[in-house]
Formats: structure tokens, C-alpha cells, sequence
């Protein structure tokens, strides 16, 4: 018996009836011998950290564009915590956390660059309409092929709102997605000046807590109590009521209020419509990649393969590099 099967026999006895096994795994895209020390779900975990599109992450934007301080989060950061906090949960409750793990540091793998706001413009400007979710499967399985189990898939496509999640590992980070994004941000918009602490409902602070670390300590205790012992994972009503409210006050009070950020807003949208345009008319100037899948599934397809990829940085220089002047010199 090698180290694998040892630690599959294990999970049979430690973790919950409800947890999903490593051994019962619905299998790869493609199958490949099993590796001898790590479970499938620890080897999914690995080729996660291990992608040009995780190491990507760094330099996308949460919600802040081009931060001038260094302890805004990004979506490596915020991937980071989301992890953190699923992992957790998912100690607590006896469920698999390598396939906890493994789901939360692939949900944003396919984020565009410049945050919701890429987001918002590919979706309008695709036929089909674009999620940043869908999209991150597509990078794991066509773009970037890491050959990853069907449960990890699972949570990566299903892990934001509206959606069902097929394991108890993938609800997790969905809820984990919430928690961790809806803190950060409120202490990014507090520590950038957007937000002042006195403007925060004070039945929000009473509740969940007046920092960050004491809000997600409130809503991880409340998942695990109410999730304990039971084939389901969720808050609360009160919490989750609170966790909304929370939610609708950043959309009303920092997402869409400031002014100086709905100017940065507006230039990054600019940047991925010009962008979008350009390279619809020149597509043939794309890595060799998106010319092939241009050929493969149409060139608006390739286009936003291509844009959802960028990092913040590389779309802003690349917008440098096609539409603005280079400086010159008369001899």
C-alpha cells in the first residue's frame, strides 16, 4: 500500500459521512496514472499553484485600480483569504479540505482584468454574455489545460451566486467567496478614505462585528454552527440577512458612489472596449494561442480569451503600445 492509498483508507475514518472522498472521485477529463503520495484532489491543488493564470492573479485588480499603497488587496490576495477561510470551515465541519483548498484557489482563475468592471464590459460586448466563473473554467480545462478532477471543475464553475454546487466542499467556498470579499473590501474602502467608519449602519457593526477580523470570525462560526452535523452548508437567516445588507451598502456606497473611482472606472472600461475593437479587426497580431482558437470558435470568442487573460498592467501597456504616440526626436 503506498502513501495515496493510505491517506484514502484515512479519510473513510476521519472525515464526515457527508464529505466528499478522495477515492470516489468522479475522475479527470483525462485519465492519468494516479500519483503515488499525493490524492487526486492534493495533485489538483498543486497544478492550481503551480499555473501562469494563478500566478497571473497578483496583478489583477479586487476593486481598487492601480492601488498606490501596498496592502490593497488583488485577486491573488483575495484568492489567498477566500482559501484561508473555506479551509477552515472545512476542518471544522470534518469535509475534505484539499478539495476545499483546491476549489478556492481556482474560483478566479478566468477574472478579467480590472475586476468586475472587465467583467461587465465582455459581458456586454459577447453574444453569449460572459461570467467570470465560466470563464475560469474554460481556462483550467481549453486555455490553460490542467487536467483537473470533476469535483474541483464543479466548484470552480459553480461557485458564485445563482448557481448549485454538486459537493459540500464547492458550497463552502462559495460562502467563503462571500464572506472574505464583502471585509476586505469594506477595510480596502476604509483605509483608501471612500468610506468612513461613521457611515457603516451601526445594526451592521452591532451584529458582525467593528473590524474585519471580528466580522469574519462572526459570519466562519456561524457557517460552521449552523452547518454542523448536517448534508448542507449555510448561515444563518440573521447572518445572512446582516451579510446582504452589508453587501447592498458597499454596492451603494463605495462600488458606485465615489466619484474620483468612477473616473478611474470609466477609463478601464475604455480600455477593454478599445481593446476588444482593436484586436477584433487585428486579430492575427494575438499569440499564435487566440489565432488558433479564432480559427477554431470565431474571433470575438478568441478576443475575450485573449482580454479576460490580461493582468491589469499588461492591458494598460498594451493600450500604450497600440493607441497612444510614441515620443520622437527631430534630428
Amino acid at each position: 500500500m503506498n502513501i495515496r492509498e493510505s491517506k484514502e483508507i484515512e479519510e473513510y475514518k476521519r472525515l464526515s459521512q457527508y464529505a466528499q472522498k478522495s477515492a470516489q472521485s468522479k475522475g479527470r477529463q483525462n485519465e492519468i496514472p494516479e500519483c503515488e503520495i499525493r490524492t487526486c484532489f492534493e495533485r489538483d491543488r498543486d497544478r492550481i499553484i503551480h499555473s501562469k493564470s494563478f500566478r497571473r492573479l497578483k496583478h489583477k485588480t479586487q476593486v481598487f485600480l492601480a492601488p498606490e499603497g501596498d496592502h490593497y488587496r488583488t485577486r491573488l490576495t483575495h484568492t489567498i483569504e477566500v482559501s484561508q477561510i473555506a479551509r477552515v470551515i472545512a476542518r471544522a465541519l470534518k469535509l475534505n479540505e484539499d478539495l476545499t483548498e483546491a476549489i478556492a484557489l481556482g474560483h478566479d482563475l478566468g477574472h478579467t482584468p480590472f475586476g468586475h468592471l472587465g467583467e461587465a464590459v465582455l459581458n456586454d460586448i459577447m453574444s453569449g454574455g460572459f461570467d467570470h466563473a465560466s470563464q475560469s473554467l474554460r481556462t483550467v480545462e481549453t486555455l490553460e489545460p490542467l487536467n483537473l478532477t470533476y469535483e474541483v471543475r464543479d466548484g470552480i464553475a459553480n461557485h458564485n451566486g445563482g448557481k448549485t454546487q454538486n459537493t459540500l466542499e464547492a458550497k463552502i467556498v462559495h460562502l467563503s467567496d462571500r464572506t472574505a470579499y464583502i471585509n476586505h473590501d469594506l477595510d480596502d474602502a476604509l483605509r483608501s478614505g471612500i468610506l468612513t467608519f461613521d457611515k457603516i449602519p451601526s445594526n451592521i457593526t452591532d451584529i458582525l462585528g467593528a473590524t474585519s477580523p471580528k466580522r469574519v470570525d462572526v459570519i466562519v462560526k456561524d457557517i460552521i454552527n449552523t452547518s454542523s452535523n448536517r448534508p448542507e452548508i449555510k448561515m444563518s437567516e440573521r447572518i445572512f440577512d446582516i451579510t446582504n445588507q452589508l453587501r447592498t451598502f458597499l454596492f451603494e456606497n463605495v462600488y458606485y458612489s465615489s466619484e474620483s473611482k468612477l473616473s478611474e472606472d470609466s477609463k478601464a472600461k475604455d480600455i477593454i472596449y478599445r481593446l476588444f475593437e482593436y484586436y477584433v479587426k487585428h486579430f492575427h497580431l494575438m499569440p499564435p494561442q487566440y489565432v488558433q482558437i479564432s480559427k477554431n470558435e470565431g474571433i470575438n470568442r478568441a478576443v475575450c480569451d485573449y482580454i479576460a487573460g490580461m493582468t491589469d498592467r499588461y492591458a494598460i501597456s498594451k493600450y500604450i503600445e497600440i493607441f497612444i504616440p510614441n515620443s520622437w526626436e527631430a534630428n
